[in-house]
Formats: structure tokens, C-alpha cells, sequence
């Protein structure tokens, strides 16, 4: 509830000095002494008890003129949201390089972390989801649907299909998702660990094609520079680690963002990662426009009726109900 008339409040202050004059005249009321023979206190009759109530409503009464005087109001505001949204594709590795431990659990899983929080920013966009290893595939069509974009990339696993980088073909099904979309601005974010060395379409035919649509590509290679540990069996079936060299193609990276008017990042850590989303959501704004309708339920006239009803009591009490108590 919110008033219209909010310095008519102020009018309370009344309330505090009617009080305390109140007290002060009940105070300075006659008395009379009676000596008996015996003292004993005289028996409080029920006007004793109720000699206070009148009062009391009185000031329940002026309360709630005030509040009436204040215009109270309940607030309904309508909303009516028009974005100008942006299409973005996520291509993700999915490689079994992808499980390399330089990230905490693996590359894989921070990856799959950092773009749900991403995708939980882009309120109005469609996203989809794309992965690639040996060979590419859908996982999610562009949709609005935040929450089955965010499903869709929990269940993202390495080992689905057949091992390998295709570079080409993750960024090629990418732009295919992107292209009968008459969205205003068209974004694929390509995220690998790798070189290119499968798949049946070259990375630069790819990015000539995305140029050509005007479809903007940021790629983004993850790992650490120098080794990194990855899980590998023994001899005997048991788990362990080994490191290897981390072999990431920077210079196709940055020349296919370049060439679409993206830009090229390296993450060799987590919170780098996240830094990287951050910067491109902040670089791909939507537009959104918000036009709000408020509309008031006037309360004045329940109030007014509460503090007449109030005032009605006032004067039964005072003049009906006292007075006939002897």
C-alpha cells in the first residue's frame, strides 16, 4: 500500500499530544476523602473499568481520518517488454582433451558452468547448443527457454561420439542453426582446447561462410600454456593422470574471429573463463524496451468508513453506555 498524499501522515502528531492532554486532565481531576471507621478501599465499578475506552476510540478514530486524508492506494503495475534479441550459438569441444584437469573438476565442466551463468544473463536472446569432437551435432535449437538451454548443456558429455577436433564442422553446424534466423545481430561462441585435425569441412571455409551471412564468431581456447594433467588408464585398467602438452590452434582462433568481426580470448583458468563471457555479454547487448502501466485502487473511503465507525462507538460508549452505569 503506498499514499498519494503522503505529508498528510504528519497529521499524527496530533495523536501524542491528545494523549498526554488527556492523561494530564485525568490527573488533575477532583477527588474526595471519606474518613471511615474502617479503612477500605471502595469496590471499582464497571464505569472504572471503561472510563478510558472513550478515549481510546477516539484516537483509533483520528488514526484512521489521517490514513483516509493520506490517500492510500494499491498499485498495479502492467508491464509490456519488446526486445530486439540476439541469436547466439554456443559451440562447444567436447573432445576427450576436454577432461583435462588444469580446471577444477576438468576444462569440460567449468566450460559447461561458465556458459549456464552466461546463459541465465541473456533474458529475450535464442541460444542454442552445438558440440563437436570427431564430428558436430545439435544438442539445443535456438530457443528462449533459458532453463532447457542450461539443461541441455548439463548434459553435455565427452565420449558421445568419435574423438578428434573438427573445428570446421562444430563452427559449420553453428552457422547452419543461424541460417534462416532474421534476428538483428548473429553470434557464435566457439570454445576448444584443440587443433583442428578431423571433420569434413575446412575452419576458414566456415568463417568465409559466416562472414558472408554476417554471422560474428568469438572463439575461445582453453587450457594452460605448457602441460597440463590428463586422466589416461594403466596398464591395468586404473585410473591415473599424465601430462601432456597443451596444443591450441591461437593463430586459426584469432584469425577466424577476426575475420567475422569477432574477437579471439585464451583462458587458462576458471575465473578467466567467466572474465571472457562476461566481456563478450557485455559487448552483445540486447535491446530492451520496458514501457510500465500503473494503475490505483483507491482505499480512502474503507479507511473513512473504519474511523467513523470508530467514532460511532465513541459516542455509544460515552454517552449511552456510561451513563446509564450507575
Amino acid at each position: 500500500m503506498n499514499f498519494l498524499n503522503p505529508n498528510m501522515l504528519w497529521l499524527a502528531v496530533i495523536i501524542p499530544l491528545l494523549v498526554a492532554y488527556y492523561i494530564f486532565v485525568s490527573r488533575r481531576g477532583a477527588t474526595l476523602t471519606v474518613t471511615t471507621l474502617h479503612s477500605r478501599r471502595a469496590p471499582r465499578t464497571l464505569r472504572y473499568w471503561l472510563r478510558d475506552l472513550p478515549m481510546l476510540l477516539r484516537v483509533g478514530a483520528l488514526s484512521m481520518f489521517i490514513i483516509a486524508l493520506a490517500r492510500p492506494v494499491n498499485e498495479h503495475i502492467e508491464r509490456e517488454v519488446t526486445t530486439e534479441g540476439i541469436d547466439i550459438v554456443l559451440s562447444m569441444d567436447i573432445s576427450g582433451s576436454m577432461l583435462a584437469r588444469d580446471f577444477k573438476p576438468d576444462r569440460l565442466t567449468s566450460a559447461k558452468k561458465i556458459a549456464s551463468e552466461f546463459v541465465s544473463d541473456r533474458f529475450g536472446d535464442r541460444i542454442s547448443v552445438v558440440a563437436f569432437a570427431g564430428e558436430a551435432f545439435t544438442q539445443c535449437p535456438l530457443t528462449t527457454d533459458q532453463a532447457t538451454v542450461q539443461t541441455m548443456l548439463g548434459r553435455l558429455r565427452s565420449g558421445v561420439i568419435d574423438d578428434g577436433t573438427a573445428i570446421g564442422n562444430g563452427l559449420g553446424v553453428a552457422i547452419n542453426r543461424l541460417r534462416e534466423s532474421g534476428a538483428k545481430s548473429k553470434v557464435v561462441i566457439l570454445l576448444t582446447d584443440g587443433v583442428n585435425n578431423r571433420g569434413q569441412i575446412s575452419p576458414m571455409m566456415s568463417a568465409e561462410i559466416a562472414q558472408e551471412m554476417g554471422i560474428k564468431v568469438y572463439t575461445i581456447g582453453v587450457g594452460k600454456q605448457g602441460k597440463a594433467p590428463y586422466p589416461a588408464y594403466d596398464m591395468f585398467g586404473n585410473m591415473t593422470t599424465v601430462m601432456a602438452d597443451v596444443e591450441i590452434d591461437e593463430e586459426l582462433l584469432s584469425e577466424i574471429a577476426t575475420m567475422t568481426g569477432g574477437k579471439y580470448f585464451r583462458a587458462e583458468n576458471e575465473e578467466a573463463l567467466k572474465a571472457i563471457y562476461d566481456d563478450i555479454n557485455q559487448m552483445e547487448k540486447s535491446e530492451v524496451q520496458v514501457t510500465e502501466y500503473t494503475q490505483y485502487e483507491e482505499l480512502f473511503l474503507r479507511w473513512l468508513i473504519y474511523g467513523l465507525l470508530l467514532l460511532a462507538a465513541e459516542l455509544f460508549v460515552r454517552y449511552i453506555i456510561l451513563n446509564r452505569i450507575p
